[in-house]
């Protein structure tokens, strides 16, 4: 695996889940464990945007069911933490509707419908596409976030919402989706009809809820030819119809006849606990339709007797006891059948108003707490916008002056590293093509030199093409090796990111008494050497020797010259 190309990591990572979002579960333990070794390589590579990925992955595995969300805590958690550490707002999204997926499964609702209105909150920003992930991964990316949000909101009952977060993913479907992504949305959305018609169904609004059981139909049709080229296990001589239960329910519900009898039967073998539930229903009324009902309502029993005792969708399983009472009335038509029909739907009519009035607060406290999450990022932004750099999004000047006045009056106890980086070529980058491009050179390398540091270092926006680095407990020659690590990044950076700029940097230690301007001077001395030596180098001037060059060779395997976390 050590040989394995990033790519092919994050691809098998999407393979393994795959297989669990078609609803296998029979080797879940086994998958969970690959997906641990993947990440465990990935923590090694030790790239922000690799790790991200591996452990929305390995959280998303996870939260399939009530009995592995139990234990998913630590992970999502972590995925969380990562994410708003390496400031990677959609993967940081994304974490918010995984938790809140995992809190609907042990039963927490309220707590996750607030988890989801963070997450939406972050989506209300103006986002800017992370460069670093490249246009199609980003575009992936959020759109799995926007369904992760959508899920958790149609679990919850809260259909409308649920269904316009859901296509807000269409735009990013069009620029980067491939075929798994298509099905895997279309199989999304179809779940979304189908529980929202037979929640219509239950208010007494049949001609509304026929309606989406088409749509759902519609997009069953639709989803034939990408899942032929999706991850999915299949069967390459079967449709996706006579292999993923949900599909097999949307054809059925939207035009329930006995041609789907010998498909919904082996569908239901098969089917997960939620897909049961809609398998169920569709092979009642596909019985009930072909004049079977006592076969109907036996089904019915059946599916009852599978599911477990906790369901993360009441509303669903409430809409299989309906269907069930509603057969079973017809079958018990003599004998008084008509009051115990007449008194369930009054029964039924009442619960559902209940159910009505809680969707709608749902619905409410979701846009209540959505807004002042909204209100509170936007507050916390405007504070950081004052200290912030707003092309790189790095600490400005102000910042790092507030940061270097702290840090100095430590520099008895411990040392500090003071780094001058200027990017040599970039002037050429504006003459040749524009400001627009240089630009995105700049929060390119900006994110890179960020990434490549520890999260306690400093790197701020000096002005121009010139940035300050700030390595707090780093003694030189470690904060060199650190600075040389992020100088060979820079310069590994594809040519249509980086066209061909790189780093000169001058490094030295702040001495005690010393003013940060005549540190910052001397920096200034030592990424001149470095210029005048060619660039793409670092020269670290000690405290004794002002004037020696100590250019900064590739570390070595030695420990000494890893950088201590955390020092």
């Amino acid at each position: 695996m050590d040989e394995r190309s990033d790519a092919w990591l994050v691809g098998r990572a999407r393979e393994l889940l795959a297989i669990t979002q078609a609803g296998e579960r029979a080797g879940l333990a086994r998958h969970v464990d690959e997906m641990d070794h993947l990440l465990a390589q990935a923590r090694r590579r030790d790239e922000p945007r690799l790790v991200g990925q591996l452990l929305r992955a390995a959280t998303a595995i996870r939260v399939v069911d009530s009995e592995s969300a139990e234990s998913a805590g630590d992970m999502v958690e972590e995925f969380l933490s990562h994410a708003r550490r390496n400031k990677l707002l959609v993967l940081e999204a994304d974490a918010h509707a995984l938790r809140g997926t995992r809190l609907l499964l042990i039963g927490e609702e309220d707590d996750a419908l607030s988890e989801v209105a963070v997450g939406l909150a972050m989506l209300d920003e103006k986002i800017t596409p992370d460069l670093m992930f490249g246009s199609r991964v980003w575009h992936v990316l959020m759109t799995s976030t926007l369904m992760d949000l959508g899920t958790v909101l149609a679990q919850l009952g809260v259909y409308e919402v649920a269904d316009q977060v859901m296509k807000k993913a269409n735009r990013h479907i069009r620029n980067g989706a491939g075929s798994h992504d298509i099905s895997v949305h279309l199989l999304t959305r179809t779940r979304l009809q189908l529980g929202w018609g037979l929640r219509l169904e239950r208010a007494g609004e049949d001609a509304e809820a026929a309606l989406h059981f088409a749509e759902a139909a519609a997009m069953a049709g639709g989803i034939e030819l990408p899942f032929r080229e999706s991850l999915f296990r299949r069967m390459p001589d079967r449709s996706a119809a006579d292999q993923v239960p949900v599909i097999g329910a949307a054809h059925a519900l939207g035009n329930p006849s006995g041609e789907h009898l010998d498909r919904l039967y082996g569908l239901l073998e098969q089917s997960p606990q939620r897909e049961l539930i809609f398998v169920g229903i569709a092979l009642a009324r596909c019985l009930e339709h072909s004049g079977r009902l006592e076969e109907a309502i036996e089904t019915l029993s059946d599916v009852q007797k599978r599911l477990h005792s906790t369901q993360s969708e009441q509303g669903l399983y409430l809409c299989l006891i309906r269907e069930f009472a509603r057969l079973s009335s017809l079958a018990g038509a003599d004998d008084g059948g008509e009051r115990t029909t007449s008194a369930l739907q009054l029964y039924v009519a009442e619960l559902e108003a209940q159910l009505s009035d809680q969707r709608l607060s749902r619905k409410t406290t979701l846009d209540t707490r959505r807004e002042h999450e909204r209100l509170s990022r936007k507050h916390g932004t405007m504070a950081r916008q004052a200290l912030q750099d707003p092309l790189t999004g790095l600490p400005n000047r102000r910042a790092l002056d507030e940061r270097l006045e702290e840090l100095s009056t430590q520099v008895g106890e411990k040392p500090l590293a003071i780094a001058l980086v200027d990017l040599d070529g970039f002037k050429g980058v504006n003459d040749r093509m524009s400001h627009a491009d240089g630009d995105d050179v700049l929060r390119v390398i900006a994110s890179t030199v960020r990434d490549t540091l520890r999260g306690s270092d400093m790197v701020a926006r000096y002005g121009g093409d010139e940035f300050i680095v700030l390595l707090p407990g780093a003694p030189l020659e470690p904060a060199a090796a650190a600075l040389r690590r992020a100088a060979d990044a820079v310069q590994r950076l594809p040519q249509d990111l980086s066209h061909g700029v790189t780093l000169s940097v001058g490094v030295v230690s702040l001495r005690p008494d010393e003013t940060a301007a005549r540190a910052l001077a001397r920096a200034d001395a030592a990424m001149y050497q470095a210029k005048r030596g060619g660039g793409n180098d670092v020269v670290a001037i000690s405290e004794d020797e002002p004037d020696t060059r100590e250019t900064v060779e590739e570390p070595s395997a030695d420990p000494a010259w890893v950088l201590p976390e955390g020092t």
